[in-house]
């Protein structure tokens, strides 16, 4: 069987390796240059060396037995590592958050830059447009986030467009701030502090080095109200902000960068995945089953047992 998966993220990467236990053929398309998506790590040269942000998922957590089983895995590897500042269930990728979709995308064929504009269903089978290769599939797999999974189920099955239309993703302003001496911040995790619903010494957790970094995402209404506005203005509010918690005057940063996220958190439809058989199309991601890394990887598995007829 030959599978196509839109979206090269945990749960497009989890279902693909679950496919290929069961020697199905899978190739996986994603309009980014480089894995990490929303695990993204972001790395800026500096005078002072190379400073590092995780910008996007902070941190990780594991309850299913089936996922707790993968990231002993992932410990065994070297690829993630527990971070108690954030918690005690708190686990992180290692050297970064993107160290865990780098893992995966090894395993797999991943066309990085492609943005997919449309998936088509003929006699001889699905195509992804644009594809140069004309490869023809037998099933193909959205595994991005709802508002971008809606547009390209809507011809294929009205259902699964509707409910991927229903479930919103709230947006987040992230800004990254480098700094060449530490800050007089006691705390290494900041949660709930006025416009900042996030913020942490990124440079603090396990596998990571010097120079000081912080990420500052604010929080969802804040974000929202201030989607449009300008990324240094953003960026200068959520400086101020963190500056409030210091107990000195903040050094001048040697970077300053910022991010919007369009799409950074679902509700969650605690729907697993979503499988037409007879059409041989499907949906995974964090937006069927719960906003946490581990309910994407589930809905990936779990779409995959679904296209397996093992569900």
């Amino acid at each position: 069987m030959k599978v196509a998966i839109v979206g090269a993220g945990i749960a497009g990467l989890s279902c693909a390796v679950r496919l290929q236990q069961d020697r199905c053929t899978v190739t996986l398309f994603d309009k980014g240059r480089g894995a990490g998506g929303r695990m993204a790590t972001r790395r800026i040269d500096t005078l002072a060396g190379e400073v590092a942000f995780d910008h996007g998922a902070q941190y990780l957590t594991m309850r299913a037995p089936a996922f707790v089983a993968e990231m002993r895995a992932w410990e065994s590897a070297g690829v993630v590592a527990p971070w108690p500042a954030a918690g005690p269930d708190a686990w992180v990728g290692t050297p970064g958050m993107n160290a865990i979709v780098k893992h995966l995308a090894a395993r797999t064929d991943v066309r990085w830059n492609y943005r997919v504009t449309d998936v088509r269903k003929t006699a001889a089978g699905w195509s992804v447009d644009p594809d140069a290769t004309g490869a023809l599939f037998d099933a193909v797999v959205i595994a991005t986030p709802a508002e971008q999974a809606a547009p390209l189920l809507a011809p294929h099955d009205p259902a699964m467009a509707s409910e991927a239309l229903g479930c919103r993703s709230a947006p987040c302003w992230t800004a990254m701030f480098g700094f060449d001496t530490p800050l007089a911040i006691p705390d290494d995790v900041l949660r709930d502090a006025g416009i900042i619903g996030w913020a942490a010494r990124n440079s603090a957790k396990p596998g990571r080095r010097a120079p000081e970094s912080w990420v500052v995402q604010a929080t969802p209404d804040w974000s929202r109200q201030h989607l449009e506005e300008s990324v240094e203005t953003v960026i200068d509010q959520l400086q101020a902000a963190l500056a409030a918690h210091s107990n000195a005057a903040l050094p001048t940063p040697i970077v300053r960068t910022g991010h919007r996220w369009r799409y950074a958190r679902t509700a969650g439809l605690d729907l697993g995945s979503l499988w037409n058989a007879s059409e041989q199309i499907g949906a995974a991601g964090d937006w069927l089953l719960a906003p946490r890394i581990e309910s994407a990887w589930l809905s990936g598995r779990h779409l995959a047992e679904q296209i397996m007829g093992r569900a």
